[in-house]
């Protein structure tokens, strides 16, 4: 437990920072949607998703506990974006999509830069989950699958005629990818990659 709660804890901040970027980059390229909504924020309660955020982790937690092959996951609340209002929708949804990721990518070097200043052990480890965690969750949000922010860059770089087709399997994106889970969708894509890229950053790991 001691080691649950400082994870969940950055989780939820880099979700937080995560959804903040997205919520931003629209406003910043014409769409103020998620700001008029109260969402481009870093207050946490504004993303908190009462079954994404709460209920899916617990509950994939105790299956993965029973032997279920499902990884815990954790989802905050989508930004809303109407990709309609952006100045260029085509090409401005791949930049709103892209704000997420890049955002934890951009804090997942920032902390590795703080390792070069030798930190004591327990926040070296704290350091090392960071980076971690914010490596897993831009890699997992740029697997290209409805509603995920990889998603939005396959869709803008489409044609018209098979982005539309694909935009509508978002109806059932959430379907596929708890569909993908046990056949290793974390465990052999999303967890290797993070691992490598955290390993290039200096995490140690034991």
């Amino acid at each position: 437990m001691e080691h649950i709660v400082p994870i969940l804890i950055i989780l939820f901040a880099a979700m937080v920072v995560h959804e903040y970027a997205h919520a931003w980059v629209a406003y910043r390229l014409g769409d103020p949607t998620a700001k008029m909504a109260g969402r481009m924020t870093l207050n946490p309660l504004k993303h908190i998703d009462p079954f994404g955020t709460i209920g899916l982790p617990v509950i994939l937690t105790a299956l993965r506990f029973l032997g279920s092959p499902f990884f815990p996951i954790a989802l905050a609340k989508p930004v809303p974006v109407n990709f309609l209002r952006l100045h260029n929708p085509k090409r401005d949804m791949i930049w709103v999509g892209l704000a997420g990721p890049a955002v934890n990518v951009v804090i997942a070097i920032a902390l590795s830069l703080c390792l070069k200043f030798s930190p004591p052990v327990n926040v070296r480890g704290l350091i090392d989950t960071g980076i971690y965690i914010n490596l897993i969750l831009a890699i997992f949000n740029m697997v290209p699958i409805p509603p995920l922010d990889g998603s939005r860059l396959v869709m803008g770089l489409l044609p018209n005629r098979l982005a539309a087709p694909y935009g509508r399997l978002e109806r059932f994106g959430i379907v596929i990818i708890f569909a993908l889970l046990p056949l290793g969708l974390f465990d052999k894509v999303v967890l290797p990659l993070s691992f490598f890229c955290a390993y290039l950053l200096g995490v140690q790991f034991q």
